[in-house]
């Protein structure tokens, strides 16, 4: 599939992620017969078969967990307490709602969090959780089509925009393996965890880095105003 804001970007139907009026409403997607290079987003033949590909629940907890936090007031009471819950995490990271497992988890157990959001919000974080607890993990609620359900509507009244995982959700839920919990999400989760140790490791210098690019480009157009060399400043 082609990179970036892609239109069709779904393996299985012609979604189209840009519909905005017909999300979370349309379900009788054309199906995508073929793999075309250049042909409705497709950038290169696919590897493997559609049907063989797996939808980990992990990424799937990650895309509804992203698009919750984006929509949230950011003058909020629950974003504020979002940000002074991972004080490590970058503003831009929280603000786009970039959150691996375990931070998850932590929000899923933190009773306070829930006491921060609005009546819309709180339905929707509660729908997300019934979610996690009893489709996207070992269990497999009877029921999971209605709790799917809820989800959804609770994330449209709260303003989600639909993306690609919630895309799934909406219109491939058969798609989904018949047990998730067969499903390992070791190797992701091991992948996300070592980027955010690494993300550690170098925001001390990256910091700095910012700082004295701040100090450096009011001395640069300083310079470049008085006709001296710019290399002299640096």
């Amino acid at each position: 599939m082609q990179k970036g804001f892609t239109k069709y970007c779904c393996f299985l139907c012609l979604w189209d992620s840009r519909a905005t009026k017909e999300h979370y409403v349309k379900t009788d997607w054309p199906v995508r017969e073929h793999f075309l290079p250049g042909d409705k987003s497709i950038s290169h033949e696919p590897l493997v078969l559609p049907e063989k590909i797996i939808l980990p629940p992990l990424h799937i907890k990650l895309g509804l967990m992203k698009n919750f936090v984006k929509v949230l007031n950011k003058d909020g009471q629950a974003f504020l307490y979002l940000r002074q819950k991972f004080p490590t995490l970058s503003d831009a990271k929280v603000k786009e709602g970039i959150f691996i497992g375990p931070q998850i988890k932590a929000m899923l157990k933190d009773e306070v969090f829930l006491t921060k959001m609005t009546p819309v919000e709180s339905k929707a974080w509660n729908a997300f959780k019934t979610i996690c607890e009893n489709f996207l993990g070992n269990k497999k609620d009877p029921n999971y089509k209605e709790l799917v359900s809820n989800l959804l509507s609770s994330y449209q009244q709260l303003g989600a925009r639909m993306s690609l995982k919630i895309h799934f959700l909406h219109n491939h839920l058969d798609f989904f393996p018949a047990y998730l919990g067969a499903v390992s999400d070791e190797h992701g989760e091991r992948f996300h965890q070592d980027i955010s140790k690494m993300e550690r490791k170098i925001q001390p210098f990256w910091v700095t880095s910012v700082g004295c690019l701040k100090e450096t480009i009011p001395k640069l157009n300083t310079s470049a105003k008085q006709g001296q060399s710019c290399s002299n400043v640096i």
